[in-house]
């Protein structure tokens, strides 16, 4: 059986020297894909040049990054719930540093595989809106394989508005089945924040909600209230709702990669909720949430 929360790791508990948490393949069971999360005040943070493609993601505030020879400014933006962000991908075989003041995110993916480094303005940044009524989220797709030429890297990240359902209906990537499932690792890196327009007092807890379940593939059980800077992992499993508590909007970043030569997201309805997905079709996106291109996915 697992144990309760076993993938799951408070804010803090993967810190590593400058970084507030670093999920790597240091963690037993965990080997494809990785993140580092850190706070910089005009300071830098260094990665050197490996066998990992990465993506810098500012969470708030801006950066400059050096790497390939040359640098690039990411102008980012005020916090996670202020619409999406210019993010950078780094190639595999790259060493950066990264300057600034705010909070950063680099989503990282082993690979032998050298791609070209890219700069993705927040222009080109997909937004797509996904689902329907309770169940509508915000996604931005920066990182997936329709936007961005990568090795073996999946990343997007997810704004679920107060009140809302994402990652629903629950659903897995733990094995290879050509066209219709791919074997991918997850990481959620979450936020959490009062919705707009409210006056909490400071001592305000925010906070949303995030399950697994077990498959065939492995056991696996999650259920914790997550808030600013946890991180859940997913090797194996089904996996879902994140929900946002009423009074408070939920955020996540996620980072998805596996051992298969196809770079693709394809996923596996828990079969007892995927009928969900036509329930959809009766019912209107949010409203709080107007941009991008409707979608059905997970």
């Amino acid at each position: 059986m697992a144990e309760r929360n076993e993938w799951f790791f408070p804010r803090g508990s993967l810190a590593d020297g400058a970084w507030e948490s670093v999920v790597d393949d240091t963690i037993d069971g965990w080997t494809h894909t990785g993140i580092r999360v850190a706070v910089l005040d005009g300071g830098s943070v260094e990665l050197p040049a490996a066998d990992v493609e990465r993506i810098v993601v500012p969470l708030s505030g801006g950066f400059r990054v050096e790497h390939d020879g040359t640098t690039t400014v990411l102008a980012g933006r005020e916090n996670v719930f202020a619409g999406p962000t210019d993010v950078l991908y780094v190639g595999a075989g790259s060493r950066l540093r990264i300057h600034g003041t705010g909070r950063v995110a680099v989503a990282e993916a082993v690979t032998s595989v050298r791609k070209p480094s890219a700069y993705i303005p927040v222009q080109k940044v997909p937004v797509e809106i996904r689902g329907a009524g309770r169940d509508t989220r915000q996604v931005h797709n920066f990182g997936t394989p329709d936007v961005l030429d990568a090795a073996g890297i999946i990343a997007c990240e997810v704004i679920t508005p107060a009140g809302n359902w994402s990652s629903h209906p629950a659903h897995k990537h733990d094995e290879d089945v050509p066209g219709q499932e791919s074997q991918l690792e997850e990481i959620y890196y979450f936020e959490a924040a009062a919705h707009s327009g409210l006056k909490p007092p400071e001592n305000a807890d925010a906070f949303g909600t995030f399950a697994t379940y077990s498959s065939p593939a492995g056991d696996i059980d999650t259920g914790a209230m997550v808030r600013t800077g946890d991180i859940a992992l997913v090797p194996f499993g089904y996996h879902g709702p994140a929900a946002a508590a009423p009074e408070y909007d939920l955020y996540y970043l996620n980072v998805m990669a596996g051992p298969g030569e196809l770079r693709q997201w394809l996923i596996t309805d828990d079969p007892r909720q995927s009928w969900i997905r036509a329930h959809w079709q009766t019912r209107l996106p949010d409203p709080r949430l107007t941009g991008g291109h409707h979608g059905g996915r997970a």
